[in-house]
């Protein structure tokens, strides 16, 4: 669930990401934390009987890291 917070003003995003698996998914937060400020994931989803990994996370394309 997105909540105003995340998007409450305008340069906010909330990304949500579907990867292969874990290292891929987390080496791809990395990149957006080397250029914007970014939460911690705030959710990590696996689906019984689905393929990959699902993170979410927001980023403040305002601030630098």
């Amino acid at each position: 669930m997105i909540n105003e917070v995340h998007v409450s003003e305008p340069g906010r995003i909330v990304v949500d990401i579907t990867a292969a698996d874990d290292q891929t998914a987390f080496a791809f937060i990395a990149a957006l934390a080397a250029l914007w400020a970014t939460t911690a994931v705030e959710r990590m989803n696996r689906a019984p009987g689905q393929f990959g990994v699902r993170l979410r996370c927001s980023l403040d394309m305002r601030q630098r890291p």
